[in-house]
């Protein structure tokens, strides 16, 4: 794509999207190029259509990749090439509700965080859990961003580059002191290799890796899972969804509302209009 490419990559930068996602970008609509051997400036709706046509049919591409793909290509033809309407005349698949989201059980943290060995992978981790961040955004805390007067943590680097703070738990602080007498690391707060950036989140992940496969959890175990486990057992100690939400960084409630579908103890509290029927026992023959 070339000159295509570098203009791109400047009009996401200028978007604001994170470099993760940019880097997705500019490599969906180089498949997409390199599928035809040409330009996407040479090509138009009906190659469009070809192509996630062969990305459902041939490829057999997940739901989230051909969305991610399709608003990749979306961004290309209407920013970048300023050819609105060509990509929306094609027809978008019916949103799939994803699926719900997996979360541990406190003992099967407890067990977890036992098996993690290493200070600033359990730390990193912990952190995860306890004010329920996303993987970057653990990695990416500094020094100054743990404020232990006020008990709140600052996570600069949140998903659309928005800013806001989250609860600082007691325990979580006394173990991020203990961590920085062992380590102490004075600019990221948990620094890579070679202290100048923060430690990477492939990293984290291969440590968790070897963690659950140690005490017998499945691959569904993910840094991402501990998030999803603090937004439940938050909710079921009746904690308001309006308040889990600020503390996710949700821009939506709707977004919130999934954990009330995974929350067991609130699946628990309901009756089922079965134990309203008249009568003791439905096991009696009449």
């Amino acid at each position: 794509m070339g000159r295509l490419r570098d203009r791109m990559e400047q009009d996401l930068i200028l978007k604001g999207f994170e470099a993760t996602t940019r880097r997705n970008y500019v490599l969906y609509c180089r498949k997409f190029a390199a599928h035809f051997g040409r330009s996407p400036e040479e090509l138009g709706e009906a190659d469009l259509r070809e192509f996630l046509l062969h990305l459902i049919q041939v490829e057999r591409v997940s739901y989230g990749t051909y969305r991610q793909i399709v608003a990749a290509l979306k961004f290309l033809y209407e920013v970048t090439m300023k050819r609105s309407g060509v990509i929306t005349r094609i027809p978008f698949p019916r949103h799939r509700r994803p699926p719900l989201p997996r979360v541990l059980r406190k003992d099967q943290i407890a067990i977890l965080f036992a098996a993690l060995k290493h200070p600033k992978y359990r730390a990193v981790l912990a952190t995860c859990y306890a004010a329920g961040l996303r993987i970057k955004e653990a990695c990416q805390l500094q020094i100054e961003d743990i404020d232990s007067r006020r008990m709140v943590i600052r996570v600069r680097s949140g998903k659309g580059a928005k800013e806001r703070y989250t609860i600082l738990s007691p325990r979580l602080l006394n173990l991020l002191r203990e961590y920085w007498k062992i380590e102490r690391p004075t600019d990221w707060l948990f620094p890579g290799q070679r202290g100048k950036k923060p430690v990477s989140p492939a990293s984290v992940r291969n440590v968790l890796k070897r963690a659950r496969e140690q005490v017998g959890l499945g691959s569904w175990c993910t840094p991402h899972v501990l998030r999803h486990s603090f937004a439940t057992h938050l909710l079921e100690a009746g904690t308001d969804l309006a308040v889990i939400k600020a503390l996710l960084g949700h821009e939506s409630i709707k977004t919130t509302c999934l954990y009330t579908h995974v929350s067991t103890k609130h699946i628990r509290t309901v009756t089922s209009p079965i134990d309203g029927l008249p009568g003791e026992d439905l096991t009696q023959r009449r």
